[in-house]
């Protein structure tokens, strides 16, 4: 089990594995050429495009406050563009079925409009609605959790991270991601969240596009490729 918040994260006096892992990442000549090309900013209609830079925008968002506390079809389709399905049993359900509804109600006490940089760490914190969401979709059939944090990222984009292989490979296998990239992000005054929304400007993104997710793209995009064993 990869628990977002498994393990306490580091004190406030030690530096941040993820924190210097990301600055590296961001450290790159071609992070945001990589930005751009993932959002396809500036490219000619009909140049190859990365189907995730949909994700956040696909229908107006998964945030919008009409739909900001249940899940719809627009959000299990906007996963499909970071190459993940839920299952069809588990899509009903979150569609018309119980597990629905019991997320609904744990979402309306999830920030929709809080940056995780700003937020209290028991908001992400082991026993929050947040956690519990994520434990719930987690636990579903075929779901894990690479899909149950792409449903809550699609859900909530400025406060939850999406988090797979690649971003664990990449940021060091942390314990506690969520509680470890929040201590990141807050670190020598929130220097690593104003690195990312300087990004997001340089490279021409539309801001709906989350600090998190600038994070995560120019991670998955430097990554090595496919076939890579992570240490």
């Amino acid at each position: 089990m990869n628990d977002p918040v498994a393990e306490p994260g580091p004190s406030s006096g030690e530096p941040s594995l993820v924190g210097q892992r990301l600055h590296a990442v961001l450290d790159g000549d071609r992070v945001v050429h990589d930005l751009r090309r993932y959002f396809g900013i500036g490219l000619p209609p009909g140049a190859g495009v990365f189907t995730g830079g949909r994700f956040e925008h696909l229908a107006g968002g998964g945030d919008r406050r009409q739909v900001a506390n249940r899940f719809t079809a627009e959000d299990l389709i906007a996963v499909q563009t970071l190459s993940v399905t839920v299952p069809a049993p588990v899509a009903l359900d979150l569609l018309e079925g119980p597990l629905g509804a019991h997320l609904s109600e744990l979402l309306r006490d999830i920030p929709s409009d809080t940056d995780l940089s700003d937020a209290d760490a028991s908001v992400v914190a082991d026993g929050s609605p947040a956690h519990r969401a994520w434990c719930l979709l987690e636990d579903q059939y075929k779901v894990g959790w690479v899909i149950a944090g792409k449903l809550l990222a699609r859900k909530r984009p400025r406060l939850l991270p999406v988090y797979d292989r690649v971003v664990r490979c990449a940021l060091g296998h942390p314990p506690s991601f969520w509680t470890e990239l929040r201590t990141a992000l807050r670190e020598d005054d929130a220097a690593l969240h104003h690195r990312l929304l300087g990004l997001r400007q340089s490279a021409g993104l539309p801001e709906t596009v989350s600090a998190l997710r600038v994070a995560d793209v120019a991670v998955w995009m430097a990554h090595p490729a496919p076939g890579h064993r992570c240490p």
